[in-house]
């Protein structure tokens, strides 16, 4: 078999059928079982047409190689950790492309407690043994397949981070993009006393309202609309394997993830003073300000899934959080959850009678930041060294935990290479002055354009 393109550094993800098919899911399957040896692997999968039977055929590659398979069906990312954490599983694999193009799929592996498996630990072994074009030696008998969609375990275990008595009768507008929050949504509605405006509910392979990706502006309209329309006091937008979730105050306004992360660490201060935070380098001082404020320790760690778990549990972290909205939860085994932050922020909006636009327009005014800008550049390493250079003479202090941060009295900024796209990636961030904001962003923005 020729080289496996669709191996990332953190996952799967390729073209349906060039790079990722029926015939290499069931080697990845196998290849899995042979490699890593479980005795009980969950899988699921995503909405995406080409995802059922690319599932089936992983899970017949791990049935091979003498794995029992337990299959949850339709669903969610984290709900494959959940069922490896929760059911004391030896790993799981999701079946998801998640924000990708239409043509796409991919797999996201754990092993056991739902520890990530990556291009550092054994994902790179699992591609080379799946590339093979020998017949593996299975030495174990075929396994036994267990199919069980029931989500009761995993909704009680959300319901487990609020206090639905607290909760007031809050009007949220839902999007679920046709992805697979939806069902989620539907499953928490009797338990809570929430009214959902929902849109782009059903769960629909075919994205008959484009990809599901709110990180991106032109797919947060639908959204902030129907906030307005219907006076709600929250919207909320998910991706399509609901990994990552998206906040909208009530004039529809879009809350950028940063000041999320900061939000949720008080929240969750409030119940474990004390305890150690983590956060991503590439916009900070909000951040810090708020854990600290709140009686908590942060602590920086490399952007990236990976890294924050890996961190988390050194720490023995309390929360962490990422600015592109994921957000990890020590009592989730450290993984990242789109649906637990929701619940906590609308129970938050509950208990102090605040709108989420003031909750964090505070916070916005004294730490106001550019958003993340991408930059195509033809040779990344030298561009880092050539803006390192350009701000020598002002003497910054120079953090380099993931890519470039300089920081000066008054302003900062992050400019690092994207794990996943041949992008640089730029933050900038200042201390209550938006004009020099803007001025200090269009700055970097022609030194980086320059040729």
């Amino acid at each position: 078999m020729s080289e496996l393109t669709c191996f990332k550094a953190y996952d799967i993800r390729g073209r349906v059928p060039d790079e990722l098919n029926e015939n290499l899911a069931y080697r990845i399957g196998r290849a899995y079982g042979v490699f890593l040896r479980p005795r009980r692997v969950a899988v699921g999968y995503d909405v995406r047409l080409s995802s059922p039977a690319l599932c089936a055929a992983l899970a017949n590659g791990l049935l091979d190689s003498g794995a029992d398979v337990l299959d949850i069906g339709l669903c969610g990312t984290e709900e494959i950790y959940f069922a490896t954490f929760e059911h004391r599983l030896d790993g799981g694999i999701m079946v998801t492309a998640s924000h990708n193009p239409m043509d796409y799929n991919g797999m996201k592996l754990v092993r056991e407690q739902a520890k990530p498996i990556s291009g550092d630990n054994d994902l790179f072994a699992i591609r080379d043994l799946a590339a093979t074009d020998d017949d593996f030696t299975i030495t174990r008998r075929r396994g036994a397949l267990v199919q069980r969609p029931d989500k009761g375990d995993y909704l009680r275990h959300l319901l487990g981070y609020v206090d639905p008595g607290v909760l007031r009768p809050l009007k949220i507008v839902v999007n679920a993009g046709n992805g697979g929050a939806g069902p989620i949504i539907d499953g928490l509605e009797s338990y809570l006393p929430l009214q959902f405006i929902k849109i782009h509910h059903e769960p629909d392979g075919t994205f008959p309202h484009g990809i599901p990706n709110p990180l991106l502006p032109e797919c947060r309209a639908a959204t902030a609309e129907a906030v307005r329309e219907h006076s709600a006091d929250l919207g909320l937008a998910w991706d399509g394997d609901f990994d990552r979730c998206f906040f909208f105050d009530e004039a529809g306004r879009f809350i950028e993830g940063y000041y999320l992360v900061g939000l949720l660490a008080e929240t969750l201060l409030m119940r474990h003073p004390g305890s150690r935070i983590i956060h991503d380098p590439r916009l900070i001082w909000n951040t810090i300000f708020q854990v600290r404020a709140a009686g908590g320790i942060p602590v920086q760690s490399k952007t990236g899934h990976a890294f924050i778990k890996e961190r988390m549990r050194q720490e023995d972290a309390l929360y962490g959080g990422e600015m592109s909205a994921h957000h990890y939860f020590r009592e989730f085994a450290y993984c990242d959850s789109g649906m637990i932050p929701w619940l906590l922020i609308a129970e938050l909006i509950s208990q102090r009678h605040l709108p989420l636009s003031a909750l964090v327009n505070a916070r916005m005014r004294a730490f106001p930041c550019s958003g993340e800008i991408n930059f195509r550049v033809a040779d990344a390493p030298a561009k880092l060294a050539e803006i390192r250079a350009a701000y020598a003479d002002r003497q910054p202090a120079v953090d380099e935990t993931d890519g470039l941060s300089l920081e000066f009295a008054d302003w900062r900024f992050n400019l690092r290479s994207s794990n996943t796209e041949p992008l640089l990636r730029l933050n900038v961030e200042t201390r209550g002055d938006a004009e020099l904001l803007e001025r200090r962003t269009a700055e970097l923005r022609t030194l980086i354009e320059a040729q």
